[in-house]
């Protein structure tokens, strides 16, 4: 018996799996410390705006989004409202219809310009909420607007009929160039892009401060909206985050970010700025496109 239980001993220290065990997650909190995913939603549930900044092919990050909403709602109930930037607002009736019932996923999918992983990955965030009568948000500017900013600037949206700008957020629209992400951006593309690279600047934050205006023309007092957006979209309390704070300076806004990392314990990365909540991810985990 003896003997049985030194070998059993033996195998576990020996065995680097037993030793340090995979993890799929690890939240941290704006100070680093590592947090549980209940301690995170618990203090979510706290804000005016959740902003979930997600990898569009990582299906672990796609998996605890829809846990948060889940998570939310049992905390918020009704008082949840659910939106995202894959949703563009010109498609806001074709997903009403299918929330309310009255069209099946076959006909929003012909109506509405969906992205290609919406079946795995969006449209169980949709389903939740219509499952529940929650509302979900088409925050997006229609992309065709988005690419008419990067060709030709953004001044020229002025020009477009009313009926069509009712899709954007007001202009003017500012472009602070210290928010975080812009410099960042301009620096990556201005070798290729040339005289042109400020367009692309320009149709991200056409992006940014049309989800924002979404965000908070539909919010509610005393109600939570949880947005689902690309990490770049809010990353370091850019994007979404500072036309948010810019129009509504009292509203409490989260920011949830994403990192990945190759080490085992999944530590945040060098030089990450945090936001309220950091989820690293494994870097080798399998992506879904």
């Amino acid at each position: 018996m003896k003997r049985i239980l030194l070998f059993l001993i033996a195998l576990i220290t020996l065995n680097p799996v037993n030793a340090q065990r995979l993890k799929a997650y690890q939240i941290y909190n704006k100070a680093e410390d590592s947090v549980s995913f209940e301690d995170m939603v618990n203090a979510l549930s706290h804000y005016d705006v959740v902003l979930f900044g997600e990898l569009h092919n990582n299906s672990i990050i796609h998996w605890l989004e829809l846990s948060t909403e889940k998570a939310l709602y049992r905390i918020k109930g009704d008082k949840l409202i659910a939106g995202a930037e894959m949703f563009e607002r010109d498609n806001q009736n074709a997903l009403d219809r299918y929330l309310e019932d009255s069209t099946d996923a076959g006909e929003l999918n012909k109506e509405a310009r969906l992205w290609p992983n919406f079946e795995t990955d969006y449209k169980p965030l949709v389903d939740f909420a219509k499952e529940n009568h929650l509302r979900f948000i088409a925050t997006n500017i229609p992309r065709r607007y988005a690419s008419y900013v990067a060709k030709n600037g953004l001044d020229t949206l002025a020009d477009l009929p009313d009926n069509e700008k009712t899709y954007m957020a007001d202009m003017p629209i500012d472009i602070d160039m210290a928010t975080p992400g812009y410099k960042e951006m301009i620096d990556m593309i201005k070798e290729h892009a040339g005289d042109k690279a400020m367009n692309f600047v320009a149709a991200q934050a056409v992006k940014d401060a049309t989800m924002a205006a979404s965000i908070t023309d539909n919010w509610k007092r005393k109600h939570l909206f949880l947005h689902f957006n690309g990490d770049y979209h809010s990353k370091e309390y850019g994007g979404i985050y500072w036309y948010l704070k810019k129009e509504k300076k009292r509203l409490k806004v989260a920011v949830i970010s994403i990192a990945e990392s190759d080490q085992l314990q999944l530590p945040l990365p060098e030089n990450f700025i945090p936001t309220d909540f950091n989820i690293v991810v494994p870097a080798d985990m399998t992506k879904t496109y």
